[in-house]
């Protein structure tokens, strides 16, 4: 397994989530960003302590035991490794080998959402979800950035290569800044384009509005 340097796991591990809740560790699909330049590897973490490899499509069998102080024990065809948590969410799995410098990366591709085929689009997704996230809310919670009233319009379906399939919503405020936000067709989670990020997604359409504002009116 190939690790990845990565300093921006100490920043956002205040937002990890524990290992201890094995839900989300178990039966989700979590996709190595090791060997993804290569073959695409998946890991699935059964219930009982099975594990399946799946390699390009080709599945052998394992198995895994969760040791507590957020620490699982791998074993998979003739190498165990002793991985340390050091970040989990829904979507993103950092862990520490044992002795070894850096981080392996997973992607929970049931999860995600989108696609990140490499090591910097991962790095980029915790950049916009945490980091560049909590400076939004961090200047909103001081009144720097208190949306003023809007309108928005009724969603209109569209598409575009980019995007795809997909409804979009003007909203314009009152102060005169407008934009556009979007849902998915399929997915119906809702995005808007940021400045320099592009497509970033929202936690429901209320918190992309106020993220379209802020990024309008103070390029956050």
């Amino acid at each position: 397994m190939k690790t990845f340097l990565a300093d921006i796991i100490p920043k956002i591990q205040k937002f990890s989530k524990q290992l201890d809740d094995l839900t989300i560790l178990t039966n989700h699909h979590w996709v190595s960003m090791g060997e993804i330049a290569v073959s695409k590897t998946v890991y699935i973490f059964r219930t009982g302590g099975i594990l399946l490899v799946s390699e390009n499509g080709i599945v052998s069998k394992g198995a895994w035991e969760y040791l507590g102080n957020d620490s699982i024990l791998i074993e998979s065809g003739n190498r165990t490794l002793l991985l340390k948590q050091a970040f989990v969410d829904d979507q993103i799995m950092a862990l520490k080998l044992d002795g070894a410098e850096g981080f392996l990366f997973f992607i929970n591709e049931t999860k995600t959402g989108i696609e990140l085929n490499t090591i910097h689009d991962v790095f980029q997704f915790l950049e916009k979800k945490y980091i560049a996230s909590q400076s939004v809310q961090t200047n909103a919670s001081v009144g720097v950035n208190k949306i003023p009233n809007y309108t928005e319009s009724t969603p209109k379906e569209s598409y575009e290569l980019f995007f795809g399939k997909h409804y979009k919503i003007q909203v314009r405020f009152e102060d005169g800044i407008f934009g556009d936000i979007f849902m998915g067709f399929t997915s119906k989670r809702y995005f808007y384009i940021h400045f320099t990020w592009g497509k970033t997604y929202c936690e429901d359409k209320k918190d992309c509005i106020y993220r379209l504002y802020a990024n309008r009116k103070f390029n956050y």
